[in-house]
Formats: structure tokens, sequence, C-alpha cells
């Protein structure tokens, strides 16, 4: 790579903000960030989880801001809104929205209760979020990156409230490029395949479950297995980067062809 892409890389200087940043795709975004210069600021509920990752993320560059919040509380938001633009003079570079979570259930097995969880954790928490921080972002001509699912992009069975939110996430995310284009904010998501974090367990799976999960998925993945963290992290920092300057409003597969295969 030329001197031109490594600069592209560089977020010296920079302001990011990930969501859900204590564990899996997350943590694994904020470390990658943290190598390439980016002045961060983290925000998990799990607390000890946050701190352990701002440990290793001092060992690579400069020590981030950590935020114990929960996004399912529209008064934390605002609080983690306040504070990071407090933090760091009003600038905000680059968002990440990578909260979420991922139950499992058919219509008839999803209660109303479980329903409007999923979609307050999925999808009001970043439509909020967002809109606070949007400000920030336009003043620095900033961009957006939503953490989706190859879910978004298909349907997948006993996931119907996720397929669901990660639809919607897409859409926001479409929705938002067309808006802020003319402003110079770019927006864009990733949409991952199965990937090794605790997400499924979280869920609702047990050890045995999750692992003969796992071993499914081999077949389930045109390339044969399961993608880890810092495969999605790296296209998270690319799409945030001067190397995508003319990328938005992109839902990005990084799914190792999931979403190309035929059910089975």
């Amino acid at each position: 790579m030329g001197s031109k892409g490594k600069a592209g890389l560089d977020f010296s200087g920079k302001v990011v903000l990930i969501t859900g940043a204590a564990s899996g795709i997350g943590a694994a975004t904020a470390e990658m960030f943290s190598k390439l210069g980016a002045c961060l600021t983290l925000v998990d509920r799990e607390e000890e989880g946050l701190l352990c990752l701002m440990k290793k993320c001092i060992k690579t560059g400069r020590e981030p801001y950590g935020i114990a919040g929960d996004l399912l509380k529209p008064v934390e938001i605002e609080c983690i809104a306040r504070k990071t633009t407090e933090r760091f003079g009003g600038k905000l570079d680059v968002l990440v929205n990578g909260a979420g979570v991922m139950p499992t259930g058919t219509l008839q097995s999803t209660e109303l209760a479980c329903f409007t969880h999923v979609m307050e954790a999925n999808v009001r928490s970043a439509f909020y979020l967002t809109k606070l921080l949007l400000p920030h972002l336009l003043q620095c001509k900033g961009n957006i990156i939503n953490v989706s699912s190859v879910g978004g992009l298909r349907a997948f069975p006993n996931q119907v409230a996720y397929n669901m939110s990660k639809a919607a996430v897409d859409q926001f995310t479409r929705s938002l490029a067309l808006d802020l284009a003319p402003q110079g904010v770019r927006v864009n998501a990733v949409n991952p395949g199965v990937i090794r974090t605790n997400l499924h367990k979280a869920g609702g799976m047990d050890e045995q479950s999750y692992a003969d999960f796992l071993e499914s998925s081999k077949q389930t993945h045109a390339l044969g297995r399961i993608g880890e963290p810092t495969e999605v992290a790296s296209v998270i920092c690319f799409l945030a980067s001067e190397l995508a300057s003319f990328v938005t409003g992109v839902t990005l597969p990084v799914d190792g062809g999931k979403q190309l295969m035929c059910p089975r």
C-alpha cells in the first residue's frame, strides 16, 4: 500500500465513538481504531468488560474515554452524547453504532415485550444517539457506521424480531445517507454473517448448542468457516477512512458469502 493508502487509514486527531464496545465486534473495532491513532469514546453497559478493553487500548494507543451506559434508557443516551462532546470540545468524526441484541424466536414464541426490547436496543438507540450527535458530525463532515447483520439482507428462521430490526437498521442507513450526503456526511453499514462473539450465547444459547451452531455454520458460509471480529473491524475502519471517501449508503456484507447461499 502506498503512502496515500497509509494516510487514508490514519485516524490521528480523529474522535471516534463506539457503542457496544466491551466485547465482540465492538471491542475489535476499538482496538483497531486505537492502533490507527484515534481518540476513542467507548460505550457499553458492561463496566468490567469496558475497563478491560480500555487497558488494551492504552497499550496500543492513547487512553480512551469510557462511558458505562444503558442505551435502552433515553436519559442515559443523552448523558453519553453530552459527556463525549464535552470531553472532546464538540468534535466527533466517526460514530459506530455497534450495540445490539439477538434473541431467537418465531412470531408465535416472541412476546411483545421481547419484540419491543429488540427494537429499542437495535434501532431506537442508534436513531436517538445519532440524532443527538448529528450536529457535531455535520460540523466535522464526519461519517456513521451502523453494525447491522446479514439478517437485514435476508430472512433467517426463528429470528423474526432480529431480522426486522436489522432490516430497519439498513433502511436507516440508506435514508440517512441520502439526507446527509449534501452536507458531506457519509453513512454506511456492515452486515456480518456468523462471527465468533458472545452475541448468540447472550441471546440464550448454552455452550453445547453454541458449539454445535458454530460447527454447522461452516456449511452455511461460502468460505467454509465463520468470521472473526477483527475481519468486521477492518471493514468498519475502511468505511470510516478517507479510502472510502466516495462510499455512502452501502450495506456491506462481511459474511464469507453467507447471503449468497441457498437455504439447506
